[in-house]
């Protein structure tokens, strides 16, 4: 019995254009753990992040033939991801917006603090996190979205967005300074 015939990324996205089922299939089997890892960084738990990944492959594939193969398919699909799961999140964000930001202080940022911690540690601390925190985060710091577009995603002035991040990030850093003083 002969294993099976891996299909290039290109042939497989083309295959993907013209409808097939199958190629639908294999896209998905291959780029499933990578829209994953982006899906779990918005999402609180895992049942929520496959369904926005399941969510992303759908619209997707429906929108397949608007696919330029001349800019990268991870790129594509990263920008599929990040927006359904802010799309599923947006209205219990907007529930979490009417929190109170005229009084809200510009935090002191330590550097240093994060580069101490391995990616489990920070992953672990993120979905400690309130939703529009988390978004707001993945959104800056590891999609690399500024503010201003950050707002546009989220409906919320660009003010709210750099509020929520430096919350976001004194959160952490309190969490990293109390395992510290657990730990000696």
């Amino acid at each position: 019995m002969h294993p099976p015939r891996r299909i290039a990324e290109d042939e497989l996205i083309r295959q993907c254009k013209s409808g097939s089922l199958k190629c639908q299939e294999l896209l998905y089997k291959q780029f499933y753990g990578y829209a994953m890892g982006i899906s779990l960084r918005y999402c609180l738990n895992r049942d929520d992040a496959m369904e926005v990944v399941n969510d992303a492959f759908i619209k997707a594939f429906n929108s397949m033939k608007s696919y330029d193969e001349n800019k990268p398919f991870k790129a594509w699909l990263r920008t599929i991801v990040v927006n359904t799961a802010i799309d599923r999140r947006r209205k219990d964000l907007k529930l979490l917006l009417n929190t109170d930001l005229d009084g809200a202080e510009r935090l002191a940022m330590r550097v240093n603090a994060i580069e101490e911690l391995n990616a489990q540690d920070i992953l672990s601390m993120m979905r400690g996190l309130p939703p529009i925190q988390l978004a707001i985060f993945n959104l800056y710091e590891i999609d690399g979205y500024n503010h201003d577009e950050i707002a546009g995603m989220l409906k919320i002035p660009a003010s709210s967005s750099r509020v929520y991040l430096s919350r976001a990030k004194e959160k952490m850093r309190k969490v990293i300074t109390e395992e510290k003083q657990k730990h000696g």
